[in-house]
């Protein structure tokens, strides 16, 4: 089911490789000035833009200058990851050396601090006078409690710099693109284009689409808090190496103290812990690049805001490479104006280490792709009996082709859970619009049933209003989903498809909800292998 080209690309943008007519291409906007000629540029071996005229060539694509331009850019930004690869693993080879010799360093300062304590008897009182003890004893009592140790560990620190040096420098990462534009116009088939061309280029390289990279980033969260949970049960074993120290009760207990500090100011905020964890193998820290191509930006509400923000900021700053599609400007993206200050930064981000790059095509080129009479998208409306005996009749046609066996399954879902498919059958998948949007379940589900099942049946979808505004975004995520795993759809519906979002008398959804589905329902009315059926 999965069409793979030799640079791996995905299903989604492969929808966009079948022939298209033959024909005079549509005539393209000015192109940016950013974007430099592709005809300047040398293609590479196995590059996108070889790729990408190959497919021209080959009339499986329509030529399009847009699309020409962002291959080739994308072609140039593949030559300069080539290098940076071999700079950042010079430079992990050199931060490993320092970071060793930093550790083995800080010990040795550490423990002769505790040979001059035990022997200047700063808790051995019985060596000084009364006067002695008694001045020391007011000395240490007037220290504000905190400050000694932070005055301790910055004297430390500021040895260390001068003993084993400042910390390497990290080599300039090269700009990475942020590729915008209209639903259809080629970006997410470019961008994986440019990510199956980096296999065996870049060591740590991941693709994500929106939801899924929001799902990964709860499941890092979780593994954050455990091992932190867990750190704290283990914290006697971590500092097992004082134990055995010759040292009095007292100076062991100052030595837990100044490494338990040390740990508190290195122990990162929950973002900036996810974010070094996010691109890496869990199982293997390897030094080298790393790239994120990231499909369909979005900022849906607070959270996703706070989480791009501070992950996409701290990959950024560490030297990751982004490529990153989306149907809006990145200044654009924020429109209800949510944690306005954090999104100002993560803005600033981007535009650092960026290119901005419209795909200004006016031509949506999943509407050139010609019908093979396997339809992949039924809509039956309005809700009568005609309509629901046409939806069951095609309900009944599917499963008996697939064996005719319906039976309740359970599916594991992420984090641990599960979701009961009330009606299964060998791929084929049965719900009510309650059922999937009516209750507390969110994008891991959809994705696991979208994983699982390459025809889905869904029936009684009610008008979208502000009334249903959670089962609306539930839906809307649902169909992106759906959408992204090029699953078979076969709805029955309350409203035609054009009508659905539009609201009730109880108010139209907000313009956010009503714009994003908007795009999804669009596209199911303009796709070739989409059959509306009216039974009013």
């Amino acid at each position: 089911m999965l069409l793979r080209l030799r640079v791996g690309v995905t299903r989604r943008s492969a929808a966009l490789l079948a022939a298209v007519p033959r024909g005079d291409a549509p005539a393209a906007l000015p192109l940016p000035r950013r974007l430099h000629d592709a005809a300047d540029h040398r293609p590479k071996p196995g590059g996108p833009l070889t790729l990408y005229r190959d497919l021209v060539s080959q009339g499986k694509l329509r030529h399009d200058v847009y699309q020409e331009n962002v291959a080739s850019e994308l072609d140039s930004l593949l030559g300069r990851l080539e290098r940076y690869e071999m700079e950042m693993e010079d430079y992990h080879t050199k931060l490993s050396m320092w970071d060793n010799t930093r550790e083995k360093e800080r010990r040795r300062l550490l423990l002769e601090e505790a040979e001059d304590k035990q022997h200047d008897g700063v808790w051995i009182d019985e060596k000084r006078g009364f006067l002695d003890k008694l001045i020391s004893r007011k000395r240490r009592a007037n220290i504000e409690p905190g400050v000694g140790r932070w005055v301790s560990y910055l004297n430390r620190e500021r040895k260390l710099d001068n003993l084993v040096g400042q910390k390497p420098v990290a080599p300039v990462a090269p700009k990475g693109l942020y590729l915008y534009g209209n639903v259809g116009s080629g970006k997410t088939m470019l961008m994986d284009m440019f990510y199956g061309a980096t296999e065996g280029v870049i060591k740590h390289r991941r693709r994500f689409h929106f939801h899924e990279a929001m799902l990964e980033i709860h499941d890092h969260m979780h593994d954050v808090w455990k091992r932190r949970d867990d750190g704290k049960s283990m914290e006697s074993s971590a500092f097992s190496w004082i134990s055995g120290l010759p040292f009095d009760a007292k100076i062991k207990e100052w030595l837990i103290g100044e490494e338990k500090y040390k740990q508190d100011k290195h122990q990162k905020h929950i973002l900036l812990a996810v974010a070094d964890k996010f691109l890496v193998d869990r199982q293997a820290n390897k030094c080298g690049a790393s790239i994120l191509c990231f499909d369909e930006i979005q900022t849906i509400d607070v959270f996703a805001i706070v989480a791009l923000s501070g992950i996409l900021s701290r990959l950024l700053s560490t030297g990751t490479v982004l490529v990153a599609t989306s149907n809006k400007a990145p200044e654009d993206l924020n429109q209800d104006g949510m944690q306005r200050e954090i999104f100002l930064e993560l803005l600033s981000k981007l535009d650092e280490t960026c290119n901005k790059i419209l795909v200004g095509t006016e031509t949506d080129y999943r509407r050139l792709i010609p019908t093979d009479g396997s339809t992949q998208i039924h809509y039956y409306w309005p809700t009568n009996p005609d309509t629901r005996s046409m939806f069951e009749a095609m309900w009944h046609d599917i499963t008996n082709q697939t064996g005719g066996n319906i039976t309740a399954v359970t599916i594991p879902v992420m984090f641990g859970r599960s979701i009961e498919i009330p009606q299964s059958c060998s791929g084929v998948a049965r719900f009510d619009f309650e059922y999937l949007c009516g209750r507390p379940v969110g994008a891991a589900d959809y994705i696991a049933i979208a994983r699982n099942y390459h025809t889905i049946f869904i029936s009684d979808l009610p008008a979208m209003s502000m009334k249903i505004r959670d089962k609306a975004r539930r839906f809307i995520t649902l169909i992106d989903e759906m959408y992204n795993h090029h699953c078979r759809l076969i709805c029955l519906a309350t409203l035609p498809i054009d009508n659905l979002f539009q609201g009730t008398e109880e108010g139209p959804l907000f313009d956010l909800e009503r714009e994003h589905l908007h795009l999804y329902l669009d596209s199911w009315m303009h796709d070739p292998l989409t059959t509306l059926v009216n039974c009013s």
